[in-house]
């Protein structure tokens, strides 16, 4: 089943949101696909990429975020572990990883429990370089602004309210991913 059959299976009832969803998905996929290709030395599985960028965000419709056309009941911050359920549910362990991966540049057990965010138990780090790619890509768009692009530096601000260590992480990517962003002290 491909990625976009496996949307339209859970958002046929919802037209808004699917078109948001499948918009968001490209805009990352075509980023993270743009990197793969440009850096082989990395030796990251297209495919995954492929099919984990477009997939990353499945879990969103259970979600109470009627502004982005979403109407379940379950907090936003869910969207990755709920999508995580749902991907293992259809077989695709490894994409699962990466839906419950995404968020910000990963949630660490420590920082779950000191802000008692609604997530079970666990570390939502992205771990390989395909987890840690799909992420990146996710941090430049926004499903609230789909028509807006975020600037390197736009990201890193955005990242700033869940701690330093998060915006550490986001430089080492852009510097292993995209390395042209660096401002130019940095390259």
């Amino acid at each position: 089943m491909s990625a976009l059959d496996i949307i339209n299976k859970y958002y046929a009832d919802n037209e808004p949101l699917r078109k948001l969803l499948i918009k968001h998905s490209k805009q990352v996929t075509d980023r993270a696909l743009k990197i793969v290709d440009n850096h082989p030395e990395l030796h990251i599985d297209r495919a995954f990429v492929e099919q984990a960028a477009m997939l990353h965000d499945i879990g969103i419709f259970m979600t109470d975020a009627p502004a982005i056309h979403c109407h379940g009941t379950h907090h936003y911050l869910m969207h990755g572990y709920l999508g995580g359920q749902l991907m293992r549910r259809e077989g695709l362990d490894k994409v699962a990883r990466v839906c419950e991966r995404h968020t910000g540049t990963g949630l660490t057990p420590e920082v779950i429990k000191a802000r008692e965010l609604p997530l079970p138990e666990g570390d939502y780090r992205p771990e390989t370089l395909g987890e840690q790619l799909v992420c990146y890509a996710d941090k430049y768009y926004s499903k609230s602004h789909p028509d807006r692009i975020r600037s390197a530096e736009d990201t890193a601000k955005s990242l700033e309210k869940f701690g330093h260590e998060g915006v550490d992480i986001f430089w080492n990517w852009v510097k292993l991913f995209e390395p042209e962003l660096l401002p130019s002290a940095e390259q």
